[in-house]
């Protein structure tokens, strides 16, 4: 028989339970979003495949994994300018920083997850169009690699055992995702 400490032990999870439901949402709307992009796409004839329509289809994944990475790397922008103490001269200013920035803290991880299946769907979108080895497309390929790793070691950061690989890889990603993005 086991002992009232055993019965009642709840088994370890990497995710916290606060954060679970909103994960798995975003997941499940993330996973939406690819199937219904890569079930359009491979209903497309070849000739369209290679107009500037399609050409205009993947930009809009990649603006819309844009967008939403700003909101993603918005999290680490405000805890910098709130840890350095940028806004402490302003009370009100201050007090809407910390607001905006437990939000961006909030939506962090589900907005990433929304992310991660735009970016898929830019991807596959641009491979389908014909890859051109150009210097927008090998930035991208290079800021898809470092971002390979980034949402596995951010499931390391629940348990605190990343060693800091999630923010370092993370602010790669991101300089990467700029170069690619503006350049």
């Amino acid at each position: 028989m086991k002992t009232t400490d055993e019965q009642y032990a709840r088994p370890l999870t990497w995710i916290p339970e606060r954060e679970r439901i909103w994960l798995l949402a975003a997941a499940a709307v993330s996973l939406f979003i690819m199937i219904w992009g890569l079930w359009s796409m491979i209903h497309l004839s070849a000739s369209v495949l290679h107009s500037k329509k399609f050409e205009f289809t993947f930009k809009n994944y990649g603006s819309n994994a844009r967008l939403a990475l700003f909101v993603v790397l918005a999290n680490y922008v405000l805890m910098l300018v709130l840890q350095k103490r940028m806004v402490d001269r302003w009370s009100s200013l201050k007090k809407w920083m910390i607001r905006l920035w437990r939000l961006a803290r909030s939506l962090h991880t589900p907005i990433a997850i929304i992310a991660i299946g735009f970016i898929v769907l830019h991807v596959v979108a641009v491979f389908m169009y014909g890859f051109k080895y150009n210097f927008n497309n090998i930035s991208g390929l290079l800021a898809l690699l470092v971002l390979l790793p980034v949402p596995v070691s951010g499931l390391f950061r629940y348990k605190k055992l990343d060693r800091k690989w999630h923010l370092r890889l993370g602010l790669v990603f991101a300089v990467l995702f700029l170069i690619h993005s503006f350049v």
